[in-house]
């Protein structure tokens, strides 16, 4: 196997959480070997938008903040988050992650499987 580079600039955004959001998949399977790794991505949250409710069964995910300041959910509370801010969800836990301002803010997620 050889370096892959992918210009961001190349990549496509598509859609992410039914629309209220978008991503760009800089990795996927496709490109490693590993059998776990699901893949990483770079997502936009909107102004005032929220990825909703929702779990990953068989994927852990983390979520390291590049820009924005908002809030992550779960069952046990609200937790703030700004840059630089890195989030562990573990596979299955219920969560949500919501920007309560007027700009755009942007994550880094990677997704494993278990």
């Amino acid at each position: 196997m050889k370096i892959i580079k992918r210009p961001a600039t190349d990549i496509p955004k598509e859609e992410a959480h039914g629309g209220s959001g978008s991503r760009k998949v800089y990795a996927s399977p496709d490109h490693l070997k590993s059998g776990h790794f699901e893949a990483m991505t770079h997502g936009w949250l909107p102004a005032g938008k929220t990825f909703d409710w929702h779990d990953h069964q068989d994927i852990e995910e983390i979520m390291v903040v590049i820009a924005g300041q908002g809030e992550v959910h779960d069952e046990d509370g609200v937790y703030p988050y700004a840059p630089g801010d890195v989030f562990v969800f573990p596979a299955g836990i219920q969560h949500k992650i919501h920007n309560p301002t007027a700009t755009e803010h942007e994550m880094i997620f990677v997704r494993i499987k278990v």
